[in-house]
């Protein structure tokens, strides 16, 4: 790595990737590894898709930037219309940005100043929940509740951001307590919430329908994002579903939300969007909330240097063309069961390991130090950074995460491989992974 390079870690440094295709990665020391987790749940086609390679070289020799204070384009014109045509019905507008922290930001942004559109600026207050992740930049990071990566900036977050419980069964559902008891009892939170800090002065409700990196994969309970969504109506508090990383088929759907039969007000979404082809993210509203701007003042104060990004943009159109003409959402749909199955039989009676959850191609392994207390390995060990040693050393890329429980104790992994990954490859990386496991654990 050059010595002007500044790093994640300095203590660790990165390997030197040169090269990919498919399900794989190669470094320059001629080692492949098997993208199982697709990076951060990002390569939905894997890598190098000849499509949409093809697609990128065509429009950057076309027209590789134009700022969109003075000019739309027709990559971005057409994504927003390919898009639409498949969002939820109430969607009405998209708004495309350069990756999930800045679609969360924006997200953030337009919640705000929806009610000041509206007439009610005393609606400042945005509420999430513990152990969801939402982003990097200062806002997105204040909203999220992922303790270990607020620490060092707590400081400088907005105290406008409150949150709530998660909706964790293997933790936090009581003994004799039914799953839609559990789930009715964690999302009334939100209710308790709105009332402490007043109807009038909430703007909106964050989570993701799966919460991915920092939670690990955690579906809700059936019934609780129905039970949400009415809080939100009853208050008129915006519901934005943060789907960087759960949604655009991740979970067998194209939008996560469909799981959970009801509709957001605000979807972000990126990873899966523009499948790391290119780095792209978005932000679609609903009618509602484009309404209350264009009868107000018309106009969004809010933009990104790269937005709308032509080459960004036509990659996403290619991506999301690819996963309809291979039927890749129905195939992760279908075979999803298959890659639960394969790790419920590789790990489904491991000693340390206490829970297997998730959907579709997004699933994650919690690890115990005993199955029946439900207790810890010491966060010091930092199991989960050995893991994922671990699996480099087997050729295998996973996404290992600390601080499970609260930000500070618990350790888990996350698979999400590619849409079109083959049965043997999802068999080779339930293999690898067991072989991290044992290596790390035992």
């Amino acid at each position: 790595m050059s010595d002007h390079v500044f790093p994640r870690s300095f203590a660790s440094p990165p390997l030197t990737a040169v090269a990919a295709e498919g399900s794989f990665i190669f470094d320059n020391q001629g080692k492949r590894y098997l993208d199982a987790s697709g990076g951060a749940a990002v390569s939905c086609l894997g890598h190098s898709h000849p499509k949409v390679v093809e697609v990128i070289r065509e429009q950057i020799g076309r027209l590789d930037y134009a700022h969109t204070g003075f000019f739309t384009n027709s990559a971005q014109e057409a994504l927003a219309d390919d898009i639409m045509a498949h969002a939820p019905a109430n969607m009405a507008r998209a708004f495309f940005v350069s990756g999930g922290s800045e679609a969360i930001e924006s997200a953030i942004k337009m919640a705000r100043q929806y009610w000041l559109e509206k007439g009610e600026p005393d609606r400042t207050r945005i509420i999430a929940r513990r152990q969801s992740y939402h982003g990097n930049t200062l806002g997105a990071l204040a909203v999220g509740g992922n303790a270990a990566r607020r620490a060092p900036y707590a400081p400088l977050l907005s105290d406008a951001m409150s949150h709530i419980a998660p909706c964790y069964p293997y933790r936090d559902r009581g003994d004799g307590e039914s799953e839609a008891e559990y789930g009715l009892r964690v999302a009334n939170e939100l209710e308790t919430e709105i009332q402490r800090l007043g109807p009038g002065n909430v703007a909106a409700f964050v989570a993701e329908p799966v919460v991915g990196a920092t939670l690990g994969s955690q579906p809700a309970v059936p019934g609780y994002f129905q039970r949400i969504r009415q809080i939100c109506d009853a208050h008129g508090v915006l519901l934005i579903a943060d789907e960087v990383m759960s949604g655009m088929g991740r979970c067998g759907t194209l939008y996560a939300m469909e799981h959970e039969g009801v509709a957001a007000d605000l979807i972000v979404m990126a990873k899966g969007l523009g499948g790391g082809m290119q780095p792209i993210g978005c932000l679609l509203a609903s009618q509602g909330v484009v309404e209350a701007y264009v009868d107000g003042s018309g106009a969004f104060t809010h933009g990104h240097t790269y937005m709308g990004h032509p080459v960004g943009c036509a990659a996403a159109v290619a991506v999301q063309q690819v996963l309809r003409e291979e039927g890749l959402i129905d195939h992760v749909y279908n075979n999803g069961p298959k890659l639960e199955a394969l790790l419920q039989e590789r790990f489904g009676n491991h000693a340390h390991v206490g829970d297997i959850r998730g959907r579709g191609y997004f699933w994650s392994l919690e690890f115990v130090a005993d199955r029946t207390s439900k207790s810890v390995f010491d966060p010091k060990e930092k199991r989960h950074a050995r893991l994922g040693q671990e699996g480099l050393a087997r050729g295998l890329i996973c996404y290992p995460m600390g601080g499970t429980i609260n930000g500070i104790q618990g350790d888990h992994v996350s698979l999400a491989p590619p849409y079109n990954a083959s049965n043997r490859e999802l068999e080779l990386a339930v293999s690898l992974l067991g072989e991290a496991v044992d290596a790390t654990f035992s």
